[in-house]
């Protein structure tokens, strides 16, 4: 081929490349206080996880827990979109070291050290039987989902230290922030600078406070560090404080969302910057503890930040979050309220869970209303504008028994299995109140007889329009 000849095919090639467009995520919409699964369908475990942006895809790292609540894995997986999530591997397992043959491996976290080319994970370490171990165990890998090399587990300064977290500063100082002293205190460590060890403590926040789950993130010139209490699996209120500096003087700690932060504890907060604008999105774990469930059975509750002033944070509940990757527009999808009673409207009382008990085939029925979890239902949109109804106490979907499509089949709690016996459509029939109505069968949830007596079976039957068959709903 002449010379002249393959030079313009290659600047044409070249060319080709150049005016390429680039490949961008479409929008989408995540449904909230659910389990998400990846693109084969299986749960994604990234529990306690936080998250990084490699090239086009954000990594998400997270627990992923044996039977028995032991470490199984930390898992990762990725998505350009932040819903289509890929499975890529277990990058840190049981064998990985003989350390980790029995443990718990707890809010893994993962940051790139740019000067030594190595991503770097931080996680809370203890022995799989108890918390008294309170370490930090460090690993490392070249690349994002590679397989980490377990470098081991200390006392940083030779404090206690639980949940953790890592934050990386515009000038690339690496900091670690972890609960110490029995969690009472909050402890900020200056990391050296390849990240792999601390430095100094920088700073004991609010001594005595109690509060865990740290997620820490810059917006303009301001940090956040937003917090929970410490109430074992059971969500609380959480708080933020901010600074001008990770070194500097930070705030007292401010309440944010509301007493339970809408089921939820913090894990990460993610920037999600696009074209338009850069979003704040909260990553938070709704722990299947809470209701007596194993560790991967947890779910996932997702919010977006906002910003009334440059030092101040908001999150209020949606359903849903529309995601748009590309634009980095991250907006509330839907309202209504974290959780639900439903108040018969014939009788004024509450569909309920007797005993507040957690087995499969318990009965809901009605009783006086009295604010408790078992009183208290979560919508999650099941498609097709129908709901699965969750109990807060069990976790567990409210459910029409052997799929009956008959009048009189009992309702209970089972365990949701994704059945359209376990999908309801709420249908507004005025004045505030809603028919609930089974998917499966088009039959309305009615209170027996019409009864107005506490203890009342709460059973399927034909919709006929009575006032045993319409639900006020209030928010819980």
């Amino acid at each position: 081929m002449p010379q002249g000849r393959g030079a313009l095919v290659v600047l044409a090639v070249l060319a080709g490349l150049v005016v390429a467009p680039p490949a961008h995520a479409a929008a989408v919409t995540v449904s909230n206080g659910t389990q998400f699964t990846d693109t084969t369908g299986a749960a994604v475990h990234a529990h306690g996880g936080g998250m990084i942006k490699v090239g086009d895809h954000y990594y998400w790292f997270g627990e992923n827990r044996n039977a028995d609540n032991t470490f199984r894995a930390v898992s990762v997986y990725r998505s350009t979109d932040l819903r289509t999530w890929e499975f890529r591997n277990n990058v840190l397992t049981q064998s990985s070291a003989a350390e980790l043959n029995v443990a718990n491996i707890e809010r893994p976290k993962v940051v790139y050290n740019s000067s030594t080319g190595q991503f770097v994970m931080w996680m809370h370490k203890e022995n799989g039987s108890d918390y008294g171990e309170a370490r930090a165990a460090v690993a490392t890998s070249a690349t994002v989902d590679g397989n980490y090399t377990y470098r081991g587990s200390f006392r940083p300064l030779g404090h206690m230290s639980r949940d953790i977290t890592l934050f990386r500063d515009d000038d690339g100082t690496g900091y670690m922030i972890s609960a110490a002293r029995e969690n009472a205190d909050l402890h900020v460590y200056r990391l050296t600078p390849d990240y792999l060890g601390v430095n100094s403590l920088v700073h004991t926040l609010w001594p005595g406070s109690y509060r865990e789950a740290p997620a820490m993130f810059k917006r303009g010139g301001t940090y956040f560090l937003l917090t929970s209490g410490a109430t074992g699996w059971n969500p609380n209120q959480q708080k933020y404080a901010t600074a001008s500096s990770v070194a500097g003087s930070w705030t007292s700690p401010v309440d944010v969302g509301d007493s339970t932060a809408y089921g939820s504890q913090t894990a990460h907060v993610v920037p999600v910057q696009g074209s338009q604008t850069t979003s704040y999105l909260y990553l938070g774990d709704r722990w299947a503890g809470a209701w007596g469930g194993r560790v991967n059975d947890s779910q996932y509750v997702w919010l977006p930040l906002r910003f009334p002033s440059a030092t101040s944070l908001a999150m209020s509940w949606t359903p849903q979050v529309g995601i748009d990757t590309a634009t980095g527009v991250v907006t509330g999808v839907g309202s209504g309220s974290a959780y639900e009673t439903f108040v018969a409207r014939h009788s004024g009382k509450c569909a309920d869970i007797p005993s507040s008990s957690r087995a499969d085939g318990t009965a809901v029925k009605q009783y006086g209303c009295n604010g408790g979890a078992n009183q208290q239902w979560q919508l999650q949109d099941a498609g097709g504008g129908h709901h699965r109804i969750i109990a807060r106490h069990s976790g567990k979907c409210l459910d029409v028994g052997d799929s009956s499509t008959a009048d009189g089949a009992a309702v209970a709690q089972r365990t949701c299995n994704g059945g359209s016996n376990q999908q309801w459509q709420l249908q507004d029939t005025g004045g505030g109140h809603h028919r609930i109505t089974a998917r499966h069968s088009g039959k309305c949830l009615d209170v027996t007889s019409g009864s107005t007596a506490d203890g009342a079976v709460i059973k399927q039957h034909s919709c006929n329009g009575g006032g045993n068959q319409q639900w006020t709903r209030r928010a819980a």
